[in-house]
């Protein structure tokens, strides 16, 4: 048996009112309930097929004490979840405990935990077991550009650590090698691996820095997070120019990009000429691969310790993670650095 979906990711945080701010009156996303048990207040917000639990309270203060804000869980949908859950102990993860007796939870990557959820491939997504929720009236519809899908989720490891993470993942959740490739920027480098479900609805960007190159971005994170997590969360749209005029209007904060970066741009995707003006003035970067080509950008992370944050990507028929793509986003973040040091 196999993990087959993100169910939702979980989010704690010791601002709880600016981080629900930041997602819904920023990136638009709809509250559907709310939750308060043993010493954690837990709100549901859903954008597509994006769900996420933002969670604050006593139990989420030695979480938040050793990596500040950041993702506490990914929760994954399984037609068997005792089945995953046996799968994943005979690989390494330990048992851990939950809040419901059918939704068992293991060990993943650092503290990152994953709640194992039964739901078929397929069937509605229900509210998370094992918490008293009480949904929320609906409200009207803002008009934000709807994020289709959580796209991938993006980890950074301890250097050493990347192969046998992949071989868990690859044991433990039946998830498949997608893609691998060594980076170096300057005198920074990291190597990455990604995984995913068969079904292609679980996908983990895995990356690792190289110590014996100059220190980087990926150890500022290890430091700032306290070890392994998660970087970022991508969302996919299907219209990125608009969403990002939108959003940036809401007040999310988008990395820039050099003007110059989009000077040889028509020449090496012949495709984006016509859009290239739209593209500088979003600062929406474009990479391709042998199906087609791809629009990301990232955000500015919204909290204290710099820890998460967010990115947003089109999908024009690509369907792999290309060395400019992740080289993207290392130079994006090196920009950000060079901006806050």
């Amino acid at each position: 048996m196999t993990a087959h979906d993100v169910e939702y990711i979980e989010i704690h945080t010791g601002d709880p009112e600016g981080t629900l701010r930041h997602f819904t009156s920023g990136f638009g996303f709809r509250e559907l309930a709310r939750a308060a048990d043993d010493g954690l207040d837990s709100v549901l917000l859903q954008q597509g097929g994006v769900r996420l639990v933002v969670s604050w309270g006593p139990a989420a203060s030695d979480f938040l004490a050793a990596h500040g804000d950041g993702v506490a869980d990914i929760a994954l949908s399984c037609a068997d979840p005792v089945a995953v859950h046996d799968r994943a102990l005979a690989a390494g993860a330990r048992s851990l405990p939950g809040a419901a007796p059918d939704a068992p939870v293991v060990s993943g990557f650092g503290t990152v935990r994953h709640t194992l959820v039964r739901r078929v491939p397929g069937a509605p997504a229900d509210l998370p077991p094992g918490r008293a929720w009480t949904v929320t009236p609906p409200k009207p519809s803002a008009g934000v550009p709807a994020l289709r899908s959580l796209d991938h989720i993006a980890v950074c490891l301890e250097a050493g650590t990347l192969r046998d993470t992949v071989r868990f993942y690859l044991d433990g959740f039946g998830f498949e090698q997608y893609y691998s490739e060594y980076v170096a920027v300057g005198e920074q480098a990291m190597d990455s691996i990604v995984v995913r479900s068969p079904s292609a609805g679980v996908t983990f960007t895995i990356l690792e820095p190289d110590t014996a190159l100059r220190p980087g971005q990926i150890d500022e994170f290890l430091e700032r997070n306290g070890g392994s997590g998660v970087q970022h969360l991508a969302f996919l749209t299907d219209e990125i120019v608009p969403a990002v005029l939108d959003f940036e209007a809401r007040d999310v904060t988008f990395l820039r990009t050099p003007s110059t970066y989009y000077d040889a741009l028509a020449e090496r995707i012949p495709d984006l000429a016509e859009t290239i003006a739209d593209l500088r003035k979003t600062n929406v970067l474009a990479d391709r691969d042998e199906w087609g080509f791809l629009l990301q950008l990232f955000t500015r992370s919204p909290f204290e310790r710099r820890t998460l944050f967010f990115e947003l990507i089109q999908r024009r028929g690509a369907q792999g993670f290309g060395s400019a793509n992740i080289r993207a986003l290392y130079e994006a973040v090196e920009r950000a650095r060079a901006v806050t040091a």
